[in-house]
């Protein structure tokens, strides 16, 4: 006698086989990646967050066998390279390398063009303090007189410009401390710099690696670095919050992102690799003798990260006034 197979049956045989033959999402992210990655530096070449992208994008190529390439988009902030990373195709084949100007910028312009929410955390590759620096001849030596000298006269502070972590540094201390510093912004750290071996200005809120060479040869007094702990590129300089201020913590943070709705194995697959790298012994220490900190959390932990990061640095913004348009 001839069997006859009901539709229903036929059906159900279909999506078993078809169930059976698709790749799952953890057997995607296993042979991630098929073709060449990119990395996009919101930032023009030659800085910090093109450093750091090109030491990790080096050592990934050498693990996964593609092409991964730095794109250098700068422009408004780093507002139009994040744009570009958040209309990326949600694959991990487009991922961002950027700055505290992520959690920044959605406070400090009107309209930057993406939220926080648009992207993945996948780690925070490294950190690097702000560091409080002044003239040699500068009366303070230290936080506590630093602060005591801010409440008796009218001092001005450098910093790389408007809405950076050096500017946003000294509106903290101000609100934290009482004081009234006033600041001058400058267009770059190495300006600022040049003003503070001058004499033109006294006192700076400033990236650490340009000002790390000048400290240690007694050119600039080091008054504190703004990370929670001391930094290994000059462990000798205190904090400030073990100067008086506990809370106080700024950090120029080096994120990796990926667009929002990346499946979660291949986010954990990139995160697991850019952990490996960043402590690779050749790769530290490339990263620390540039006054780097590698980190490389966990997606979870950046993401809790970037949230503290955001509510800390959007009341920082709304009490100093300041705006970018």
């Amino acid at each position: 006698m001839q069997r006859t197979i009901s539709v229903n049956a036929f059906h159900t045989a279909l999506v078993a086989i078809a169930l059976m033959l698709a790749p799952t999402a953890s057997g995607a992210a296993e042979i991630f990646p098929t073709r060449p990655v990119r990395i996009v530096v919101p930032f023009a070449a030659g800085g910090p967050n093109d450093f750091i992208a090109r030491v990790i994008a080096q050592k990934l190529t050498d693990l996964w066998g593609h092409p991964v390439i730095v794109d250098n988009r700068g422009g408004a902030g780093g507002n139009i390279g994040t744009q570009l990373v958040a209309r990326a195709p949600a694959d991990g084949y487009t991922l961002a390398l950027h700055s505290t100007a992520f959690v920044v910028n959605p406070s400090l312009f009107s309209a930057p063009g993406y939220a926080v929410k648009d992207f993945e955390a996948v780690t925070l590759a490294a950190v690097s303090p702000v560091i409080i620096v002044a003239h040699p001849a500068f009366a303070a030596n230290n936080v506590q007189e630093l602060v005591q000298l801010a409440k008796q006269k009218s001092i001005n502070y450098a910093s790389p410009g408007t809405g950076t972590t050096g500017h946003l540094g000294g509106e903290l201390m101000n609100s934290l401390a009482g004081t009234k510093m006033q600041h001058v912004p400058y267009k770059g750290a190495g300006p600022a710099v040049t003003d503070l071996l001058g004499g033109q200005i006294q006192l700076g809120f400033t990236a650490l690696p340009p000002a790390a060479p000048l400290v240690r040869t007694g050119k600039l007094k080091a008054i504190a670095v703004t990370t929670k702990r001391r930094t290994a590129s000059l462990p000798d300089v205190p904090t400030v919050a073990e100067s008086g201020f506990p809370s106080y913590e700024v950090d120029n943070m080096y994120a990796v992102l990926a667009p929002q709705g990346t499946p979660r194995a291949i986010v954990m697959r990139i995160n697991r690799d850019i952990v490996r790298v960043v402590h690779m012994p050749d790769a530290k220490e490339r990263l620390t003798s540039q006054g780097f900190d590698p980190v490389g959390n966990t997606p979870t932990e950046f993401e809790r990260y970037l949230q503290a990061e955001s509510v800390k640095w959007a009341k920082v913004v709304r009490q100093s006034g300041a705006r970018v348009d």
